[in-house]
């Protein structure tokens, strides 16, 4: 069936439709600048703390483990920021390793899977003199991983890990007292440094270990955080800090964060 309209009625419809086509158009241009306007990204400007890996291995030592462990995640407390240092452990395969205290752990990651590094952490195992130089896939590891960290520090043997890594090449550094004859002949390239706490050269930190672990941690909590963090941490663990007198160490480093 066909419909006839007057005259008048026509042009009324005629004018309608170019009105609803314009507002129509208008409302398109609007939705397209809309999406194609860029987008602030929340990720891109939301800080995030930095990373401390562990490397853990069977017969890990507890201290040298536990006392950079415990100051690092401490940071978190006392950087006003509310960053401080993300803290996890990482094995080679992941799976389940025992100190050489007995304590199980379990790792955060393996190898394959762990995120980047800012700090990595080598603590001293019953292999670091031995078996663990040995194991390619670990020492590899350890040498990308160090190369792209912004610090790698040693606890105690595990600056033996370091320098078969590499890390340690033309750098000062120190190790267990009883063993640093064993080191120098081992690792000749390394400048090794006697009766201190612990050495910082550029991006690199090795301490001698034990009890002495806590002092290179605190150090470089102050050293990326300043000293009112450090003492923060100090005064949560009952650490004084600044220490009075001071750790003997060596500190070949451009003064600065």
């Amino acid at each position: 069936m066909t419909l006839s309209l007057p005259a008048h009625y026509s042009r009324t419809l005629t004018a309608v439709s170019i009105l609803v086509s314009i507002s129509c158009a208008g409302l398109g241009a609007t939705a397209q600048q809309t999406d194609s306007a860029p987008q602030p990204s929340p990720a891109a400007a939301r800080p995030a703390p930095l990373r401390a890996g562990f490397l853990v291995v069977d017969g890990v030592y507890n201290t040298e483990l536990m006392a950079p462990y415990d100051v690092f995640e401490h940071t978190r407390h006392h950087d006003p920021r509310g960053l401080g240092i993300e803290v996890f452990t990482v094995s080679q395969d992941g799976q389940e390793i025992v100190t050489a205290e007995g304590l199980r752990i379990r790792p955060d990651y393996s190898f394959a899977t762990a995120p980047p590094i800012d700090v990595l952490v080598v603590p001293s195992a019953e292999g670091s003199r031995g078996a663990d130089l040995d194991n390619k896939p670990l020492i590899d590891w350890v040498t990308a991983t160090g190369n792209q960290a912004r610090y790698s520090m040693s606890l105690c043997w595990g600056a033996f890990v370091l320098a078969k890594a590499g890390l340690l090449d033309e750098r000062a550094g120190t190790t267990f007292p009883a063993d640093y004859a064993r080191f120098a002949q081992t690792f000749p390239e390394v400048d090794l440094r006697f009766n201190v706490s612990f050495v910082h050269d550029r991006d690199r930190l090795t301490s001698q270990g034990g009890a002495r672990s806590y002092e290179v941690a605190m150090y470089l909590v102050d050293h990326l955080f300043g000293q009112d963090v450090a003492a923060g941490v100090g005064r949560g663990l009952l650490i004084e800090w600044p220490p009075s007198p001071r750790p003997a160490m060596v500190a070949e480093t451009p003064t600065g964060r």
